[in-house]
């Protein structure tokens, strides 16, 4: 099986692991943090960059017309919305989108609404802007991550400019259903509040569930939603820093293309734009396969802590490619659960705390790799906890 295959990315200056030193302050880790894939990217994509290489002429582009047609088209085969590809607009990422967003229809001092536990340049797209962060924390029900309405009502009735939605969900991996996007929509709406909704996982979607853009529920909601999105995670692309921001308005729009060109970065580079289009337009085929190698994954990490740690618990995401594991079960703090993790069991993962406070006990891991690694990983995780545990056993 293709996805089986195991690349070599430290000869291809991936930040996954050449920059693993300097942020967990060793070498010598198996890196599962930064959320890009360890797949070869489909044939089609590949073949699209060679031969515009071939060319050998690497000058300013134009971006034709059946760019935004091929997104649109993809949008509307795969998830029903017939999004207006004359609203869309290039911009080299969904967090710098967030960020432009925030500077060019915000002001200072405005509140802006996130759901922790929640992407961490979340938290630093408002602050660094400015604004004032205010936490509609979700809620663990029955085991399962739901929205805190009663409490986003509250804080919505204090006033806020905007609310960013993660959907699907990074870390958690819930997959909104309508039900509940029409409920968070319905108060946003009530109390001004603009949604921005980043969609960047929307494709990235498994078994028995399916994702709902927030902008295609109603006209009211798309009147009140500006989205973004991005090939780079469906298809492994965040090298070539390409995401798509769609709006409702064309002033909106043209309030973000003059931020755009202020900072003179409205083009695609010569190799996203080929790219982009040809992940859009034949990119299906290998999809479905990574998803259901993903799955896989998934079911493998299960089926491994419930026979061999316990202690930990990960969840079985909806959406998204990162697994949420509960790791409280081996009584530590933040620092110690991290110094655990990088020295023990030699495993880079994202700290939950990165991702809020009151969730220090959790790790995520990027489950979009061979499995070969992941099998190694958690058989280096568990050696960890039982000489964790038979160290605790000779001191009682």
């Amino acid at each position: 099986m293709k996805f089986d295959a195991v690349i070599d990315r430290k000869s291809n200056f991936s930040a996954k692991y050449d920059e693993v030193g300097k942020k967990f302050g060793r070498e010598d880790l198996i890196p599962l943090w930064i959320a890009d894939m360890d797949f070869k990217t489909a044939d089609p994509i590949i073949e699209a960059i060679q031969k515009r290489a071939e060319q050998g002429i690497f000058g300013y582009t134009s971006r034709p017309d059946s760019y935004f047609e091929a997104v649109s088209q993809w949008l509307e085969k795969r998830h029903g919305w017939k999004a207006d590809p004359g609203l869309m607009i290039h911009s080299p990422g969904v967090v710098p989108s967030l960020s432009m967003i925030i500077q060019n229809f915000t002001q200072p001092g405005d509140k802006i609404i996130i759901q922790p536990p929640v992407y961490y340049p979340f938290f630093d797209v408002v602050r660094s802007n400015g604004r004032t962060l205010v936490e509609n924390p979700l809620k663990i029900v029955e085991g399962r991550y739901e929205m805190d309405y009663d409490q986003l009502e509250q804080i919505a009735q204090k006033g806020a400019k905007l609310l960013l939605l993660c959907s699907p969900h990074n870390p958690v991996g819930r997959v909104w259903t309508k039900n509940e996007l029409l409920r968070l929509g319905e108060i946003c709406i009530s109390y001004g509040i603009c949604v921005v909704a980043d969609e960047i996982h929307s494709d990235l979607v498994f078994s028995g569930h399916k994702h709902i853009p927030f902008a295609m529920i109603s006209e009211a909601f798309r009147q009140n939603t500006i989205t973004c999105i991005a090939p780079s995670k469906t298809f492994n692309l965040a090298g070539l820093q390409a995401s798509i921001v769609i709006f409702s308005k064309e002033t909106d729009k043209t309030r973000f293309d003059d931020a755009l060109g202020t900072l003179d970065i409205r083009r695609n580079n010569c190799f996203s734009l080929v790219a982009s289009e040809a992940a859009y337009r034949y990119g299906a085929e290998w999809l479905a396969g990574v998803l259901k190698y993903i799955e896989g994954n998934f079911a493998f990490i299960q089926d491994f802590c419930q026979k061999h740690m316990p202690q930990i618990q990960p969840n079985y995401p909806e959406g998204t490619y990162l697994v949420w594991f509960d790791c409280r079960g081996l009584g530590m703090n933040k620092e110690k659960l991290h110094d655990f993790m990088v020295n023990e069991a030699k495993l880079a993962l994202d700290d939950g705390y990165w991702f809020s406070d009151a969730y220090a006990g959790f790790m995520r891991l990027n489950a979009a790799c061979p499995r070969s690694i992941i099998a190694a990983a958690l058989q280096q995780w568990e050696n960890a906890v039982n000489k964790l545990l038979l160290a605790a056993r000779k001191d009682s």
